[in-house]
Order: structure tokens, then sequence, then C-alpha cells
């Protein structure tokens, strides 16, 4: 059984390698780091951000499970924090949304992933656009500062999610949000795929039952969940194959094993107004009695 920092250590490795590849060296060399196929496909759960305003070519390594930007209620001005942020692209598409007036924090444990998002960013001539290397379950980010959080894909791969959720509570200001797009599971997967180092740098090991992610999220404070987008991902079975017995797969599809990337959304609750607060302090819910 790999500890905590044995997986970090794992995942760190896995995505320097990919820093230095394109998105089309990703796509094309099925674990998105050059490792021949023996791991999943990134790019099987990689949705096309082409669209977006913001998008960078170069930012985009094809890495993520979802548009958490696009679903994450960014207004002008606000302060963005990008949880895992990679080479920076939900940052610069956030940055699009948020103006030259609001400001974007890309947090990221992996240094050559904030070498490249810092080049992307200086190429683009954004000031207000920073990255951060550092590790999720301890954000270098003081309390109550981000209107938003946004993350892609990231969470799974964090070992302690309790504290990576309290950690986003943390940082959000009082009324803040995040929009989270992560993988999640329904069913048990085969020891096979649990116990690979590999599977879990690229996303699936790392992956908890779905109600328990929702329940991790609840207990850490937030409120109004939501989840905004559920899209099931299908394994080929040339990938299934390596890890699991021609019986293990049959079984796994008998038993409809679900692996889905979902974007989910929840609040930080907001502070009482003062008024409202002293006067229930002075005589209770009765608006009439003060």
């Amino acid at each position: 059984m790999k500890n905590s920092e044995d997986l970090k250590q794992i995942v760190k490795e896995t995505y320097g390698n990919i820093a230095d590849q394109s998105k089309s060296q990703n796509e094309t060399s099925c674990c998105g780091s050059g490792c021949g196929c023996s791991t999943i496909d990134e790019a099987i759960m990689a949705e096309d951000y082409s669209q977006l305003p913001g998008y960078t070519q170069d930012a985009d390594l094809g890495l993520g499970c979802g548009l958490p930007t696009e679903y994450a209620k960014i207004k002008p001005n606000d302060t963005v924090i990008d949880l895992g942020s990679g080479a920076g692209n939900d940052a610069f598409i956030a940055r699009a949304i948020t103006g030259a007036e609001g400001k974007v924090i890309g947090v990221d444990f992996t240094e050559r992933m904030i070498e490249k998002a810092r080049l992307n960013a200086e190429k683009l001539g954004y000031h207000n656009v920073e990255f951060r290397l550092g590790d999720i379950e301890n954000l270098p980010v003081n309390d109550n500062v981000a209107n938003v959080v946004v993350s892609n894909c990231v969470m799974n791969l964090v070992p302690d999610k309790a504290i990576a959720f309290t950690e986003t509570y943390r940082i959000l200001k009082p009324g803040g949000h995040f929009s989270i797009s992560d993988i999640v599971l329904t069913g048990k997967l085969p020891e096979g795929l649990i116990k690979s180092a590999e599977m879990y740098a690229g996303c699936i090991a790392g992956a908890i039952q779905k109600e328990e992610y929702l329940q991790v999220i609840k207990d850490a404070g937030f409120t109004n969940l939501e989840i905004q987008k559920n899209k099931k991902i299908a394994l080929p079975d040339e990938i299934l194959k390596s890890y699991l017995t021609d019986q293990e797969i049959e079984q796994v599809k008998q038993e409809e094993l679900g692996i889905f990337s979902i974007t989910v959304y929840a609040e930080k609750p907001g502070v009482q107004p003062k008024n409202l607060a002293a006067k229930e302090a002075c005589c209770g819910s009765d608006s009439d009695c003060c």
C-alpha cells in the first residue's frame, strides 16, 4: 500500500513528464506521458475547450475531465483560484471573464507545470494572473481571498480529500463558491485497478465513490451543493485488459461499474448582516420587539 507521500510523488513525476509534451503528444501517447498503453489515456476524459473565450492552445495539455470555468458563475472583477492549474488553461479562461480588474491565482505542486504556466502568462502579457507552487492540502493562499475556486480533474489525485476541501473552504470568501470537475465512481473497482500507481496518476484509482465525495464536501461546511454536469466515462477494453482478466472485465460490465466525470458546485455560507445579527441578539427573531 502506497502512503500519501508516495502517491504525491508518483503524481508529481507523471505530470512533470506531461508538462514537457504538447496536447497532441499526450493524446497519441496513450497515457499522456509517453509510457505506453498501460495506463489511462487522459484524452478519454478531456473535453474541448477551444471554443471558450480565453482558450490558449499552448496551455491546453488535454488533462481535464470537464469544463468547470464554463459553469463557475465567474463575474468581472472576481478573484478566482484554480487548484491544480497545470499549464494555465483554466486560469486563462477565468481571466477572460474576470477581466483586467480581476485576479486569477493558479496553484500546482509540479514545478514544470508552474514554469510552463508562468511562461504562457508572460507571452500573453497577463499581469493579473499568477501561478504559485504549492500543495492543495496546504494551500499557499490566505484565508477568505477567493470569490470563486475552480479545479479540473485534480481533487481525485489528492490523497486526503477532506483536507483539500477544508482548504478550499478556508480560502473562499464568505458567500463565495466553487465549481470543480472531477472523477468519481459508482460501484467497486477491482483490486487490479486500485493497486496500480499508474492508474492513480491517470485519475481512476485515486477516485472515490460519488456519494462519499459529495459527503466530504458537505462535511467541509459547504452548502447549496449541485451537480452541474454528470458524464459517464467508457474505458476501452484494451485499457481494462492491462489490469483485469477477461472474467473480471465481464464482471465489471455486468455490474455496470460506473466511472463518471462530474462538475460540482457548492457555496461557502455568507456572513449574516451585522444589523440583523444585532437585532436577533437583542430580541430574537421577532422583528417588532426592538
